[in-house]
């Protein structure tokens, strides 16, 4: 008598199925966690930006918040990104302002 792994019972085409399924669902699980990567840096930087108005200059909240100045930037970059992203100019009020 033999023992059949249970794979072995599956057809090439049952095993080929199952593979692309859960890669399907961990590639879907990757692009979620981005999503959430992306929103949490997004207030991140928002929160930020906010420290460096409250510290006056991006020097004194690299200082307040142990975070190098380049980091501050990169932050405060995004931050007004998603800003501009979030209030976006409208082409032809602005050309009627003088």
């Amino acid at each position: 008598m033999t023992v059949q792994s249970p794979d072995r019972s599956l057809s090439r085409k049952q095993r080929l199925q199952e593979k692309q399924r859960r890669q399907l669902a961990v590639v879907d699980t990757v692009d979620k966690a981005e999503v959430k990567a992306r929103k949490a840096e997004a207030e991140l930087a928002v929160a930020v930006a906010d420290a460096v108005q409250v510290f006056g200059d991006e020097r004194s909240a690299s200082e307040g918040l142990d975070m190098p100045v380049e980091a501050i930037r990169r932050f405060v970059a995004i931050a007004a990104s998603e800003s501009d992203a979030a209030d976006p100019v409208d082409p032809v009020g602005a050309a009627a302002t003088p």
